[in-house]
């Protein structure tokens, strides 16, 4: 099945609106903004599909005009069922001056023989935030399927100013590289990734506030590294989904928000 979503998000005095929303079967999009004084948007991506499917096509393209401020949500975890061929998915996202994003969708569950591919492009003008991470779990665990997938892989790219500042190059594949070994997860099942940008901040406090959070849990292993824009990127490695996935909320909960320059912008 091959399936769009199309989003942007405009200014409204000091508040982020919803300008448009498009999209085919099985997904849709809810406004679940609870303050609709708020400056920023909360939207849910919905979808009557009980998962990925072997050859889905799914293309989202999300815009978010200067100085507006949009979270994207996701429902339940995103599993990828037995495959043939395999699935794709591509996602850009496109930034104007001042402007934040934050997508942390739910944890990937690659069902045994599964095989997908996603393309991950956020393009970035000056002054703008960005949260984005991704959790990816070994299969159904619970089913005896640890790492039974045939391929997992994520490809994302972050440009600023049309500079490209990131990539990140997620390849799982079991039948070529074993992952629980040396330089893979060494013995862990679960992973997941953050990125963070953010100009006028002092990175190197958040920095220590992530590492003082992830101190008190249990179980995993993380790294946080310096990005090379202003910002963080954060690994981690676990054993369940559900941690990860709470960890990545909570870092985001203690991120700096956007300071208001909508107005300036958009005058």
């Amino acid at each position: 099945m091959k399936a769009a979503v199309h989003i942007q998000a405009a200014a409204r005095g000091e508040c982020t609106y919803l300008k448009k929303a498009s999209f085919t079967t099985p997904f849709k999009v809810a406004n679940i903004t609870e303050d609709k004084k708020a400056a920023a948007l909360h939207l849910m991506l919905m979808s009557a599909s009980p998962g990925i499917l072997d050859g889905d096509e799914y293309d989202f393209t999300i815009e978010v005009e200067a100085g507006c401020s949009l979270q994207l949500h996701t429902q339940a975890y995103q599993r990828i069922f037995h495959m043939q061929q395999g699935a794709i998915q591509q996602m850009k996202v496109d930034l104007a001056v001042g402007a934040s994003f934050c997508y942390l969708p739910h944890p990937s569950v690659p069902h045994a023989q599964s095989v997908f591919t996603a393309c991950n492009d956020f393009y970035l003008d000056a002054g703008c935030r960005l949260v984005f991470g991704e959790v990816l779990t070994c299969g159904r665990k619970l089913n005896g399927e640890t790492f039974l997938l045939s391929k997992y892989h994520s490809i994302t790219n972050i440009y600023i100013n049309n500079r490209l500042v990131i990539k990140e190059n997620l390849l799982m594949q079991p039948g070529f590289i074993a992952p629980g070994g040396i330089g893979q997860l060494e013995g862990f099942t679960h992973q997941a990734s953050m990125m963070w940008l953010q100009e006028d901040t002092d990175s190197k406090a958040i920095k220590e506030k992530v590492i003082s959070l992830l101190a008190a849990e249990t179980g995993i292993e993380a790294g946080i590294t310096a990005a090379p824009a202003n910002g963080l990127l954060i690994r981690l490695l676990g054993h369940g989904a559900e941690q990860l996935y709470n960890c990545l909320q909570r870092i985001n909960a203690i991120l700096p928000v956007q300071k208001n320059k909508l107005l300036s912008y958009v005058s």
